[in-house]
């Protein structure tokens, strides 16, 4: 067992890392690979039994049969059962993040950054299913990770936002205002998500949804459109 103590200010672990492939933490050649892998696997069977349960009934017993690892060890790397929780939404939202930074990145105008964001937000629920659980119980079970989630995705995208005010692309809206549009998109995002679970195309959500967004983005950033394009 690895006996190594740790404490909830050690910073989230980064999830992206354990999306494909985990190693399993018995195959580790060194202990500070095992206490690594240990704490990776924890993270891993946190996210799927709060998926699954809910946040009221993920207790360290379910969450530590998941990861295959005895109750004391759960204690090496968390204080407590509310530490895991605290650290789990903050963790999913940078990988979330960083998934649709790379995914934006790739576009050169404002909307075709946008539309591949919000495209690659919804790839991202594809391989995080019990994301959106994880998300909307937060702010009943773990309020400092849903504040500070909040937080870290508004200020991704007034960044995003000014950036694009910047260099003309967003015309007619003061700073105060952009941080209305942010949490305009940010809704918009978490509410279309009812259509990615309820088609049958192998599509993350249906074009047609993708499109309707994008026209509303580009008609009322650009400051007015004609009809019909």
């Amino acid at each position: 067992m690895d006996t190594r103590k740790s404490t909830s200010r050690k910073s989230a672990t980064d999830l992206s890392q354990l999306e494909t492939a985990p190693q399993d933490w018995r195959d580790a050649g060194s202990r500070d690979e095992r206490s690594r892998l240990i704490r990776e696997a924890l993270f891993r069977a946190a996210a799927e039994v709060v998926g699954e349960k809910g946040y009221q009934d993920a207790s360290i017993t379910l969450i530590t049969q998941r990861a295959g690892v005895a109750q004391g060890t759960f204690y090496n790397h968390f204080e407590s059962r509310q530490d895991i929780l605290d650290q789990l939404l903050p963790a999913l939202g940078k990988d979330m993040l960083a998934h649709v930074g790379t995914c934006a990145n790739k576009g050169k105008t404002l909307f075709e950054r946008e539309e591949l964001g919000f495209r690659g937000f919804f790839s991202f629920l594809r391989t995080h299913p019990h994301f959106f659980r994880i998300l909307n119980e937060a702010p009943s079970f773990a309020p400092k990770a849903y504040e500070a989630h909040l937080e870290l995705v508004r200020e991704g995208y007034m960044h995003f936002l000014r950036k694009a005010r910047g260099g003309g692309e967003i015309r007619g809206y003061s700073e105060q205002e952009l941080e209305v549009v942010t949490y305009v998109l940010m809704s918009a995002r978490l509410y279309l998500g009812r259509y990615a679970s309820q088609h049958d195309s192998n599509d993350d959500i249906p074009d047609w949804v993708v499109k309707a967004y994008c026209k509303l983005i580009r008609h009322g950033l650009s400051g007015g459109s004609k009809p019909g394009r």
